[in-house]
């Protein structure tokens, strides 16, 4: 089950509204393997999306599958949160060691695939200095939106883009919404308590 944890004082600083899963019921069936799939795999799927590095990643398998996962949307043209809120991305991969790359990956996906080739994100990121497990996704204009939807981060204008760290524990199902603007430590912490969460019984 997908558990979403919503932070009240960050919503009221985001005008965020909470994010409803999809009933898995209404996914494509596939017998066998679809009985066998998580929430999460149903929910989310496998769309493609391809990297800074120019490869394609299949969302869940490659990017969520039993990692802790920091996800939040940008474009890297932006003129105002989106740089300040990947620096606060920067400072979360600092504190988070060697967890970045091995139990905890860091998404950030353009709401302007069109503008952010792999080329143009590979140059933020360097900006940034990402390291492995950062990941910054572009790809078809149909794929990234389709992602975003499910995320509830799709806008209509670019500019419109949500200041919002989705952060979710894909093994135990919980997942929270921090506003990407809060401090570092305040957010560290929400990442943590995600990190740490333990699956039922």
């Amino acid at each position: 089950m997908l558990r979403l944890i919503v932070l009240g004082a960050v919503l009221c600083a985001s005008g965020m509204t909470t994010v409803e899963a999809q009933d898995p019921s209404t996914a494509p069936s596939k017998s066998t393997q679809q009985s066998a799939q998580s929430p999460a795999e149903k929910y989310f799927t496998d769309v493609v999306l391809i990297n800074q590095n120019g490869e394609k990643m299949r969302f869940y398998n490659d990017l969520l599958k039993g990692k802790v996962v920091i996800i939040n949307s940008f474009f890297g043209t932006c003129q105002g949160s989106c740089l300040p809120m990947n620096r606060n991305l920067a400072r979360i991969q600092q504190a988070l060691g060697d967890h970045v790359g091995k139990d905890v990956v860091m998404i950030s996906i353009s709401v302007d695939s069109e503008m952010d080739t792999p080329a143009r994100l590979k140059d933020y990121a360097a900006k940034l200095n990402a390291r492995p497990g950062w990941y910054f996704l572009t790809g078809e204009k149909a794929n990234v939106d389709f992602a975003l939807k499910k995320l509830g981060a799709y806008v209509e204008d670019k500019q419109g883009h949500l200041n919002i760290f989705y952060i979710g524990n894909e093994s135990t199902g919980l997942w929270k919404k921090a506003f990407g603007l809060a401090s570092v430590d305040e957010l560290v912490k929400v990442v943590e308590s995600v990190l740490n969460d333990k699956p039922a019984g």
